[in-house]
């Protein structure tokens, strides 16, 4: 299924949301009773979507479907979307964003870190008058992004691997799938992937998943590690780490979560996990050779996907807010990633 079937659908989502400043959820220590709180002023590019990191990733669907669809049948009409994302993303509002960033370098370490890459390498590859504008704006974020990385690298010692934002794995290859990071950082980054799992072995996947998981921390590793590999040396490393793969053994991995209650704001998160995992298994897939592994992930893609597009979208703010961004991640060809 396409990502061009929900095009319209998604860029509604995404302007509803980077437009909406309440209910809002801000992660800021108020060191002093003047400061101002209202969330665009603290944010005033990233005020909407209820988080930093939600709005961040939602004006990173936007641009997405924008790019792969803007003016097409599928997304005809893409002038309200312009006009908002210029009101947002301009050289003051985004010089703001840099600032925050400057000033608190643990701020969304590392999730939305990397979805301000990613942003930026959506307005990058649209190209164009608008495309260019909205890099041009992001620039700034960007190389703050870039030295806060280069920075914490080294502090890093050990990986966060639970299934939530601060998953390491997850954040790390987002950012070199960016392309914005300098030569420098990019291979820090690398080596700092390959240093926490090359040798990993024996994932125990049986704990997957925990309750309020949105990434598997199993195949956020593996997808990352298929970034920093070659394709023969990858294969040899998963067969280590998950070897029920190629045994044929049962693996919780491949089945689809069970989630109780879909307005649960953590329950929840287990919604994203069935499009995570999608995205996941289908780019690990891809990496593979044509074989028995490859066609159980991507038959495991396909069931997880099956089972976490239907709650895109469902009028509740609690996933409204998010999910879309990982459904667009999950229906993307690997290789547009």
């Amino acid at each position: 299924m396409p990502l061009s079937t929900h095009a319209a659908r998604f860029a509604g989502l995404a302007l509803a949301n980077i437009t909406r400043e309440y209910p809002n959820f801000p992660a800021h220590l108020i060191t002093s009773p003047d400061e101002p709180l209202e969330p665009s002023s603290l944010h005033p590019a990233f005020y909407g979507a209820y988080d930093w990191h939600s709005s961040v990733h939602m004006h990173w669907l936007l641009v997405r479907v924008l790019r792969r669809h803007g003016g097409t049948p599928a997304l005809p009409d893409t002038g309200g979307a312009v006009e908002v994302l210029d009101r947002h993303l301009t050289p003051g509002n985004l010089a703001a964003e840099a600032a925050y960033l400057r000033d608190r370098p643990s701020f969304e370490r590392p999730y939305g870190w990397a979805w301000l890459l990613a942003l930026a390498a959506e307005c990058r590859a649209l190209g164009g008058e608008a495309g260019e504008r909205w890099t041009a704006a992001l620039a700034p974020a960007v190389d703050v992004v870039d030295g806060l990385l280069a920075d914490w690298l080294p502090r890093a010692t050990y990986p966060v691997r639970h299934g939530n934002h601060p998953n390491s794995a997850f954040a790390l290859g987002l950012a070199l799938d960016s392309g914005e990071l300098s030569a420098a950082t990019d291979l820090a980054v690398r080596e700092r992937l390959s240093d926490w799992f090359a040798d990993d072995h024996d994932a125990p996947a049986h704990w997957e998943p925990s309750g309020q998981d949105f990434l598997s921390p199993a195949l956020s590793e593996a997808d990352a590690m298929r970034r920093v590999l070659p394709k023969d040396r990858f294969a040899q490393w998963l067969g280590r780490f998950l070897p029920a793969l190629g045994s044929g053994a049962p693996c919780l991995l491949l089945e689809v979560p069970v989630v109780s209650d879909h307005a649960d704001p953590q329950i929840g998160h287990l919604l994203g996990l069935t499009l995570s995992r999608a995205a996941a298994l289908r780019s690990v897939a891809g990496a593979l050779p044509a074989g028995a592994v490859r066609d159980r992930l991507g038959e495991a893609a396909e069931a997880h996907l099956s089972a976490g597009l239907p709650a895109v979208g469902r009028g509740d703010f609690t996933t409204d807010h998010w999910l879309a961004t990982f459904a667009a991640l999950a229906l993307d060809p690997v290789a547009g990633r």
